[in-house]
């Protein structure tokens, strides 16, 4: 028996490597950390939601190599924050590293700067056919993440800094919900260019993301809405921790798909044709983005029903935001059982991604700006 079959009769554990059992080890133990000094705070289904998020950790990170080195590392730049503080929320105007580098509006707003440079390089690289443009774009979107990432976790620490009573996680506004949107949208986007060794796609996916990121700048020195705010009634539950984001993978995921609709639509129309992945490629990625996102939109939606049905006593009133939740599920449901049953591919289905988008932004921001209803609370 040679190497290849020994290792296809090997169980997936086994194939695990070091690095692997390592980055398992590490999560426990963080696990293990957060729960011995939270844990009494937390009840039966926080603690449910600390196992949930450990397992799920590990699990993502045995399925996707980079996010072992990229997860740790957020880790490390949050901590870091987290130890400057010593306990006092004054410190992040005054210390030298946090003021400028690892507060949280500082990390977050490093993120946006990183995301806008990260475009450039990518549509640099795309047209003037550099590999070092597109690497560099790369390169720079992980380090956006990263910032992001580890703004919003010292943003956790810090709201509880303000109070124990205030603190929560940072899913709770359009501010914190927009830098996960990008957080995500970038993440995913990473891991289909990985995949697939299609970087310059980034030119167009980071288009979506710079145009978040314009908001957030915005949101930010507009209507100060970096300011840590507490948590009104509707949203102290503990369902918001897991709602929203499988939401957010869902919008994401729709995202990116129709910035790969664009991409595929100017593919076809022979623009660029030379420079970047076949139709054919555009095609796949952006089926799978989108179901990926159709099963995290419909946990959301279950998981949202749910919560309602113990906010309000009721699993669906017909509010503005669930009806444009229906109606964006709807839409995706049709498009992959058109895809899928019908046969469809090509144009049909990457003008209908991209006008997803459309769709799902007011279902996003759009129901929040323009109708009113029992999620008013969400508005600009």
């Amino acid at each position: 028996m040679d190497i290849a079959q020994t290792r296809e009769t090997r169980s997936p554990f086994q194939r695990l490597s070091v690095g692997a059992w390592l980055y398992a080890a590490f999560i426990v133990a963080a696990g293990a950390v957060v729960f011995s000094r939270f844990g009494q705070y937390m009840d039966v289904y926080e603690h449910g939601i600390l196992a949930g998020a450990t397992v799920g950790l590990i699990a993502f990170g045995w399925f996707w190599p980079a996010w072992r080195r990229f997860f740790p590392l957020t880790m490390a730049v949050s901590l870091a924050a987290i130890g400057l503080y010593h306990g006092d929320l004054a410190r992040g105007q005054s210390a030298f590293w946090l003021k400028y580098l690892l507060s949280s509006q500082s990390s977050i707003m490093w993120m946006c700067v990183l995301f806008f440079i990260a475009t450039g390089c990518y549509w640099y690289g795309l047209l003037a056919r550099s590999v070092t443009g597109v690497a560099l774009g790369s390169g720079l979107t992980w380090s956006a993440a990263t910032m992001g990432f580890a703004g919003l976790f010292t943003r956790w620490y810090e709201s509880y800094l303000i109070g124990r009573d205030i603190g929560h996680i940072p899913v709770s506004n359009l501010y914190e919900v927009f830098i996960l949107f990008c957080l995500i949208t970038a993440l995913m986007y990473l891991y289909y260019e990985a995949g697939y060794k299609v970087r310059q796609l980034g030119a167009f996916v980071l288009l979506v993301i710079s145009a978040a990121v314009g908001f957030i700048i915005w949101y930010t020195f507009d209507r100060q809405a970096h300011e840590i705010q507490p948590l009104i009634p509707a949203l102290q539950s503990w369902w918001m921790k897991i709602h929203v984001p499988a939401n957010f993978i869902g919008y994401g995921a729709f995202s990116l798909a129709a910035m790969l609709g664009v991409a595929e639509l100017v593919v076809m129309k022979g623009w660029l044709a030379e420079r970047l992945p076949k139709a054919e490629v555009l095609d796949e990625i952006m089926y799978r983005a989108i179901t990926v996102g159709f099963l995290f939109f419909t946990i959301a939606t279950i998981l949202g029903a749910m919560w309602a049905a113990d906010a309000w006593g009721g699993y669906w009133s017909w509010d503005p935001k669930e009806t444009w939740a229906l109606i964006v599920w709807l839409n995706y449901a049709a498009w992959l059982h058109v895809r899928l049953v019908k046969g469809w591919r090509g144009k049909p289905l990457a003008w209908w991604a991209v006008i997803g988008i459309f769709v799902t932004s007011f279902a996003f921001l759009g129901v929040n700006m323009f109708l009113s209803g029992l999620h008013s609370y969400g508005g600009l």
